[in-house]
């Protein structure tokens, strides 16, 4: 189902995500203060760009903040990107937010209020892409064989404070790994599902689909 994504920043990841959703069939509403930054999205991109920063009212409204389905803030500067997404959240209550810190440590904070964050340029249209419109994605690594992926999978909030181990029975795979707090984690026995981890899983060929189906669903038993 197509989506409406406001981005602010058309630096190189601003740009990237944007043509990608473009590609996907969303729709796109970009914002930079530099009106020359917009050459980078191409001559053929036709979805609305505005000028100025992404924390202002009139701004919002051009790039069609009343109905996005999510926000994205990765211009060049830590304050402008938090300040912004926490507008787009609060203010518009905007479902998807996500920011890029550069700063590890306050990143981690944000982490912690809920809301993502991602840097790197290549990584980060990946990652944004992947929170954005989850469903469909390339497995992010596959053995030279094809018979194991390596997949994120998106696991509904019923999953929360339940053991990992517990979803690794229910959909009979192993997690490879979590990433929490910007951080990845290899999982013990006893680490549970917190609001906000990133779940990684090494599947089986031709598993991918039913495994994010059982991951999606809150856990049977209500567990």
């Amino acid at each position: 189902m197509p989506v409406h994504v406001v981005i602010m920043g058309c630096g190189r990841v601003g740009s990237s995500l944007a043509r990608s959703l473009v590609e996907r069939g969303h729709t796109v509403g970009i914002i930079d203060q530099d009106p020359k930054a917009f050459r980078r999205l191409g001559p053929d991109f036709d979805e609305t760009t505005v000028r100025g920063v992404g924390f202002d009212r009139e701004v919002l409204a051009k790039a069609g903040i009343g109905r996005a389905d999510a926000f994205v803030s990765v211009s060049s500067g830590d304050n402008s990107n938090i300040i912004a997404a926490r507008v787009a959240r609060e203010n518009y209550g905007v479902p998807k937010v996500i920011a890029r810190i550069y700063d590890p440590q306050r990143a981690t904070v944000y982490e912690r209020l809920g809301i993502p964050t991602v840097a790197t340029v290549r990584w980060t249209a990946d990652r944004l892409l992947r929170h954005l419109v989850p469903d469909g994605q390339e497995a992010l690594w596959r053995d030279p064989t094809a018979t194991l992926s390596l997949i994120e999978v998106i696991c509904d909030e019923g999953w929360y404070g339940t053991a990992l181990s517990a979803l690794e029975q229910a959909t009979g795979h192993r997690v490879a790994y979590i990433n929490r707090f910007g951080r990845a984690a290899l999982p013990t026995a006893s680490t549970v599902l917190q609001d906000g981890d990133q779940v990684f899983m090494l599947v089986a060929d031709g598993d991918e689909a039913g495994i994010k189906r059982i991951a999606g669903a809150a856990p049977q038993g209500g567990s």
